[in-house]
């Protein structure tokens, strides 16, 4: 495996005429937490779509694993390991808690795999579990984002990309959230991308 996981090189993305990001060059390591952190309107949601192939970059390019994936459709990248959770933890509203990581896990064709993730969702996030047949909409904004998470996990990825997770949320429940994050990367090994305002509770983990 080489030594960077992932390397971002001088990337620039414009939407129109208006520069959102201008030269940012940024790696995360295997096994590493690392953190963008900024302000609103910094350009690091930007970022982050440039990287996971939902923006096309201006200039630049991105590595993963030694491969250029720059401007690689999201769908492609989940296959190749990557996995991002967007800003605002975005669930399938209208589907239950265990329908949403299902559909997290459409690249997986063995059963014995699904529910071995499955159930390492589960024991991540207890209240999942309790919750499985409650529509993903009716749940609180802490165990949406711990859904989104779970369904992350259920393609499996290497890389973890996380946008805001600690928006809108309790500090007690930032701080579950953020604890879930640090045993994932202690225990598997996950790399993270976190995008955060929260300094201090990124600065905990990263």
């Amino acid at each position: 495996m080489p030594d960077v996981m992932l390397k971002v090189d001088n990337l620039s993305v414009a939407y129109g005429g208006v520069q959102a990001v201008r030269d940012v060059s940024r790696q995360v390591r295997p096994g590493e937490i690392a953190a963008l952190l900024g302000a609103n309107g910094a350009g690091r949601s930007s970022t982050l779509l440039a990287i996971i192939g939902s923006v096309k970059p201006k200039e630049g390019r991105v590595v993963f694993e030694g491969r250029d994936i720059t401007g690689t459709p999201p769908d492609q990248l989940v296959k190749q390991g990557i996995a991002m959770i967007p800003e605002g933890a975005r669930v399938f509203a209208r589907q239950p808690v265990e329908q949403n990581l299902r559909l997290g896990a459409y690249t997986v064709r063995d059963e014995r795999v699904y529910r071995e993730r499955l159930d390492k969702v589960y024991a991540l996030f207890p209240r999942l579990k309790e919750r499985r047949e409650q529509l993903a909409g009716t749940m609180s904004g802490g165990e949406r984002q711990m859904l989104a998470i779970g369904r992350a996990l259920m393609s499996g990825p290497r890389l973890l990309l996380i946008d805001e997770p600690s928006l809108g949320l309790s500090p007690l429940l930032v701080e579950q959230v953020f604890d879930a994050l640090a045993a994932l990367n202690r225990d598997d090994g996950l790399s993270v991308l976190l995008v955060e305002q929260n300094m201090a509770q990124a600065l905990e983990v990263a």
